[in-house]
């Protein structure tokens, strides 16, 4: 598999199409320096990307988040998502919408004279964690946790929160594992690297409340499936001894869909009934 930077296709960059290779940034933009970029995973499926629009005005709200407002409309993004995915003829496929601060005349923290640039790209990508999907996801847990959202945007799709999940997940790779759960700055459970996590005990639904990391569209699209179902549903804070109680658990992400987990550290999960029900439940409704 060749590198992203060396592929065929059309990116959408500022406005027009590009050909793949020359979608190109230059070194000293801000964001390669300060993180000041913020950006959607998104799925399209039968030619349709789910909760597209949704995705498209929290890009947008990410941007104000930090101080980077983007200067394109939920309509003008939408317009370049349909347009890369036309130009590439794709019809499943991961859509990626990235905004940052490029290149201009402040090079230092402040950034308010850099013009903000705006890319979207798509192309063929499968299960996010493999095989996972049927035998169930085995995560490590991160020795780095959530930080206080008195300390960085916690509800903005920003960059620059990931680097802790970028190591988290490396060290879990290094030890065999498909990705990292991680705790939250007051001890109590979180999400996994780039999704949001559930449990199920006795037939009700616990997940961790999103006060100190994304709310993610995925999350809130299976919670609505779990109580039109009539499932109970605990959002709450989870403390790590209610680990070993948990008979089931999943995780869910644009990327990760609904992705059930076996194991996580010394704990063991069944791949059980409810898990495979909402997998196919939002299998079903993403592709309606």
């Amino acid at each position: 598999m060749t590198g992203y930077d060396d592929r065929d296709g059309k990116i959408w960059l500022d406005g027009e199409l590009v050909d793949w290779r020359a979608a190109k940034v230059h070194v000293l933009s801000h964001a390669l320096h300060y993180a000041s970029s913020v950006f959607e995973g998104e799925r399209a499926y039968g030619g349709r990307i789910f909760a597209s629009r949704a995705h498209s005005e929290r890009l947008r709200a990410s941007g104000e988040a930090i101080d980077m407002p983007v200067p394109w409309t939920v309509d003008e993004i939408e317009a370049a998502k349909a347009q890369v995915m036309q130009a590439n003829g794709l019809s499943d496929a991961y859509v990626r919408a990235v905004a940052w601060r490029g290149a201009g005349e402040d090079m230092g923290v402040s950034s308010a004279r850099n013009p903000v640039r705006l890319a979207v790209a798509a192309w063929e990508w499968g299960a996010y964690y493999g095989d996972s999907k049927t035998r169930g996801a085995k995560l490590d847990i991160s020795k780095w946790k959530r930080p206080s959202p008195e300390t960085i945007p916690s509800h903005a799709k920003a960059a620059g929160l990931y680097m802790i999940c970028t190591m988290s997940k490396h060290a879990a790779e290094a030890k065999g594992c498909a990705d990292a759960m991680m705790f939250d700055y007051r001890g109590y459970v979180a999400e996994a690297t780039g999704a949001n996590i559930f449990f199920v005990k006795d037939g009700e639904v616990h997940t961790p409340l999103p006060d100190c990391f994304l709310n993610g569209i995925t999350r809130q699209t299976v919670i609505g499936l779990l109580r039109d179902r009539q499932v109970k549903v605990h959002e709450r804070h989870i403390e790590p001894a209610e680990l070993e109680g948990f008979q089931q658990c999943w995780l869910t992400g644009t990327a990760a869909e609904v992705t059930p987990v076996g194991q996580i550290g010394d704990y063991a999960f069944e791949v059980g009934a409810l898990t495979r029900e909402i997998a196919e439940a939002y299998e079903t409704l993403v592709r309606r």
